[in-house]
């Protein structure tokens, strides 16, 4: 992925992040790195377009969200909204998941990532 212009202070938030994942966003990204996903390239907690998003992967596009109960408020519901729209206005394609889904479903997950991505069905 291209490097864009990030500010200190968001990579280091990044950072902080990446070291202090979720429960479901660490089960998620247990199936995502390494090309674990049917060779897809993922990195976490990637800094886009002012934002710092979950997963992202480049090759494709591709965003993908784990969002807790923090995200149910009608507040937060229209910033990822706006921010989702934000980030598909730059050619990616952003989704969203709640942490059950993944702690209860992870191959479900994977599997509609796989089908988004269009690589046919999961394995």
């Amino acid at each position: 992925m291209p490097h864009a212009d990030v500010s200190p202070e968001v990579r280091g938030s990044a950072r902080r992040m990446r070291n202090s994942m979720t429960e479901a966003e660490v089960k998620l990204w247990n199936e995502l790195r390494a090309h674990r996903l049917m060779g897809l390239g993922f990195r976490r907690q990637v800094p886009i377009a002012g934002y710092i998003v979950d997963f992202a992967c480049a090759g494709h596009r591709l965003i993908v969200e784990v969002d807790g109960s923090q995200h149910a408020g009608a507040e937060q519901a229209d910033y990822d909204r706006r921010r989702t729209q934000c980030l598909e206005a730059r050619g990616w394609t952003v989704l969203r998941f709640w942490n059950d889904d993944v702690l209860r479903g992870i191959d479900n997950v994977c599997e509609h990532i796989v089908r988004v991505i269009g690589k046919g069905a999961f394995e």
